[in-house]
């Protein structure tokens, strides 16, 4: 299993149920990898058609496979209302290194509720090597190299 970054560019979502009756959503996303949780902007008054062009870093470790996005609607006095979510897989981005901004369907309740675009990039962590470079050294004496 690959080990390293993973980078999430938050483009933007489209055709999204309107939560709010009397006047238009305020959208923001919760990305889930794993443990590591983080929290978009609150797309304020952008109803169904939210743009946010963020950028979010997750540390990838073992038996990682998959990226939650959960998009819910900033209420102010009440409880979020929950619009939607979209399981991305990451095993092509792994494979790849990085990924276009796509469009992915959000499902609310196994219906589709709109779609939400994302770009993905990879970077591996480079495996240290174990192979130091040892200086010669005399009893532990060494010159100073140091002028004035």
């Amino acid at each position: 299993m690959p080990q390293g970054t993973l980078q999430v560019v938050l483009v933007s979502a489209k055709g999204l149920e309107n939560t709010d009756f009397l006047c238009n959503m305020d959208p923001y996303v919760l990305l889930t990898c794993r443990t590591q949780e983080q929290k978009s902007s609150v797309a304020s008054g952008k109803g169904s058609e939210p743009e946010w062009n963020e950028d979010f870093v997750f540390n990838i470790s073992e038996g990682v496979s998959e990226l939650k996005l959960k998009i819910m609607d900033s209420d102010a006095g009440s409880q979020d209302d929950f619009v939607g979510e979209v399981t991305i897989p990451l095993e092509p981005v792994f494979e790849e290194g990085h990924l276009p901004p796509a469009a992915y369907n959000v499902v609310k309740d196994e219906n589709y509720c709109g779609e939400i675009r994302i770009g993905l990039s990879f970077t591996p962590e480079e495996h240290q090597s174990r192979d130091y470079q040892v200086e010669e050294s005399y009893g532990g004496w060494k010159q100073s190299t140091y002028t004035d």
